[in-house]
């Protein structure tokens, strides 16, 4: 099973993560130089810009290869990185459980069948079993036993060939194009979307699904859903199945997530431009949405060759249909969807004042006085860090009253400057050449091309922005950039983004002026580079390069991705590396890691099965039980015996003595 399918993630992910921004930046050399010589010798100390005030301030950077004091937050023994073709388990610090909670397949509503070994089943069945590749998810507690009581609900970013039988099915046809059997894009589409499950703790100390709960729910890429904000009823949403512009059918692509503090759900659409082509090379050319979003072009089918049984994925303009056809559709994705998990009838929404965007996350920050932002990254090469403030205020004591509070607000765009300063620069119409003249015919336009806009005011591009967290005592930001082999080559060096051919990526940090979350400027700095220790060799015995070296303070990682804060402020972090690569031989299998971020003491605490990403992540309200999730195993995890096939899977995590996790 492995051998069949080990390349189909690699080849994704090169797709998904294709430079799209064809702006440049002005020339950085002063930049580069002084950047790189900082950072390639332990970083830029926050003690050199005085950032931060007295929660970081004085945090000066060990010198590389050399630990600070055992960190008081980190309250348990590090794992041993692992790097073995067949490390098919889940390895967790000692002391803890690690058992697997929810796989693909499994049952979510209560008449479900069976999962089959041989992935017989079909789509009708699968819109009743849990989705493929795990991602973003959440524990929302109820208040009758908020630590052993609740709704969780995870994201399933896309499919893999495993969830049939025997792989994908395509015909190849005469014109370049390909077509798929019905049956299986039904139950890739019944496989993608977002699960909500309503569970429990129960006497024995497991965690199990309710039998018979309401709440129990399959959201998918077939689920009607309500467009809302500016672009509700625009002309530009509708389509020959949609003539009001208000309605669209599913989800895609979801990614990871947030939570208002009036207890929704935010699913993130992130690589949503895999499922849809536009065939006319001349109008694909003549629409910024399109081009600048990487909707497929040309005879070729779209990645997944939906379009070849159902059109609405074909996004070529028919002038013999209502609004031409359906070459709006890929405007009706790409957005943050917000769902109510406790209302199973609810119609999830889809917030377009939000803006437009390859979308990893949704993160709330919340002020005392009811002031919000919301942090995400764009995830691709050179695009960029996202803030959408709201216009109004949650008041805590009437949450109803903030269920439209994300249908009005401007969004920013991030700039990082060389002296550690930033800029967050609003997407306003009329301002800053956002004018007919530059394509932007409103603030519609704007917040549908909201990456295009970002060009034109010069927001930084980034090695790849994904998961953002925010510090639950400081506020500080941190945001993981994965990676970016482009960088130096196709995109300039730059102060935030200082590493050519980025292959491990880097971690930054920000505190908001007057630490406001609604603040216009910034502080910066790097928290860390991913890489290995100086002096490190690679599978040759030969030093690895100098681009390959981190400045991280521990065990060491490559490709951050997943990001999360617990309530004692330590910083989780996840990665996605190719275990495949020979420039990782030294990291290993990806994993789940802790850090300090006063001492940045970085700490190993899982690592998955080969070829697995590890990501997702939501603990209980006391922060004793965790969830974490396994993603796109390439190996027979969760079985462990080499032959079954391999599935994404929810793991859970307890101490032996039910301590909080990670103390």
């Amino acid at each position: 099973m492995r051998q069949k399918f080990q390349h189909y993630h690699a080849d994704l992910q090169a797709v998904d993560d294709r430079r799209l921004n064809p702006s440049e930046a002005a020339d950085l050399d002063s930049i580069i130089n002084r950047s790189r010589r900082q950072v390639l010798k332990g970083g830029l100390a926050l003690a050199a810009f005085g950032l931060f005030g007295t929660s970081l301030a004085g945090c000066q950077r060990p010198a590389p290869g050399t630990l600070p004091a055992a960190s008081p937050l980190l309250g348990f023994s590090g794992v041993a990185a692992q790097t073995g073709a067949d490390f098919d388990r889940v390895l967790v610090a000692a002391g803890y459980r690690a058992e697997p909670f929810l796989r693909w397949g499994d049952a979510v509503l209560d008449h479900a069948p069976p999962w089959q070994e041989d992935a017989s089943q079909d789509w009708q069945a699968q819109l009743l079993q849990a989705g493929d590749n795990h991602d973003g998810m959440h524990f929302f507690p109820f208040d009758d036993a908020p630590n052993s009581h609740g709704l969780l609900v995870i994201n399933h970013e896309y499919i893999n060939p495993t969830l049939h039988s025997n792989g994908f099915s395509y015909t190849d046809l005469a014109d370049g194009r390909r077509q798929r059997p019905l049956a299986q894009v039904r139950k890739e589409q019944a496989a993608h979307g977002v699960s909500v499950l309503e569970i429990r703790r129960e006497a024995d100390g497991q965690w199990r699904r309710v039998a018979g709960s309401r709440y129990h729910r399959r959201i998918t890429a077939m689920t009607p859903m309500l467009l809302s904000g500016p672009l509700a009823g625009d002309p530009r949403m509708r389509t020959a199945s949609d003539p009001s512009g208000t309605r669209v059918l599913g989800t895609l692509n979801n990614c990871s997530m947030g939570v208002t503090p009036w207890g929704t759900y935010l699913t993130c659409e992130e690589n949503f431009h895999n499922y849809f082509v536009n065939r006319d090379a001349a109008d694909h050319a003549s629409r910024p949405t399109h081009q600048r979003y990487g909707i497929g072009q040309g005879q070729r089918s779209a990645y997944y060759a939906w379009e070849s049984v159902d059109p609405r994925f074909d996004a070529t303009p028919d002038e013999q249909q209502p609004h031409q056809g359906h070459v709006n559709e890929p405007h009706r994705f790409g957005w943050v969807v917000e769902i109510d998990p406790f209302n199973p009838d609810s119609t999830p929404i889809k917030r377009t004042a939000m803006g437009r965007l390859g979308r990893e996350c949704s993160v709330v920050t919340l002020d005392d006085d009811g002031r919000m932002a919301v942090y995400s990254g764009d995830d691709a090469r050179g695009e960029y860090v996202w803030k959408f403030v709201p216009d109004g205020r949650h008041d805590p004591a009437n949450p109803a009253a903030s269920r439209d509070l994300l249908d009005s607000g401007t969004l920013y765009a991030a700039r990082f400057d060389e002296d550690g300063s930033g800029q967050w620069l609003p997407l306003i119409w009329g301002e800053q050449g956002l004018t007919p003249a530059n394509g932007f015919a409103d603030q519609q336009a704007v917040l549908l091309n909201a990456r295009g806009a970002a060009d034109q005011l010069g927001a930084t591009p980034m090695d790849r922005p994904e998961w953002v967290a925010v510090h639950p005592l400081t506020r500080e930001v941190y945001v993981t950039l994965t990676n970016n082999r482009e960088r130096g080559e196709r995109l300039p060096l730059d102060a935030a983004n200082p590493r050519p051919d980025n292959q491990h990526g880097q971690i930054l940090r920000w505190r908001e002026a007057g630490g406001d979350p609604t603040a216009t400027t910034f502080e910066w700095d790097l928290f860390l580079l991913a890489g290995d220790q100086p002096g490190a060799t690679g599978a040759d015995g030969q030093p690895l390069p100098a681009n390959l070296i981190g400045t991280i303070q521990g065990d060491i990682f490559s490709s951050p991705d997943g990001l999360a804060f617990d309530g004692d402020g330590r910083l989780w972090i996840q990665t996605d590396s190719d275990d495949e690569a020979t420039h990782t031989v030294n990291t290993g299998c990806n994993q789940l890691l802790c850090a300090d971020p006063q001492s940045r003491e970085v700490r190993r605490f899982l690592v998955g099965p080969r070829g697995a990403e590890i990501t997702g992540i939501t603990w209980t309200p006391d922060y004793r039980t965790l969830w974490i999730n396994v993603q796109h195993p390439g190996i027979s995890y969760p079985a462990s015996d080499g032959r079954s096939r391999p599935r994404s899977t929810t793991v859970v995590i307890t101490h032996e003595d039910g301590r909080v996790i990670g103390s």
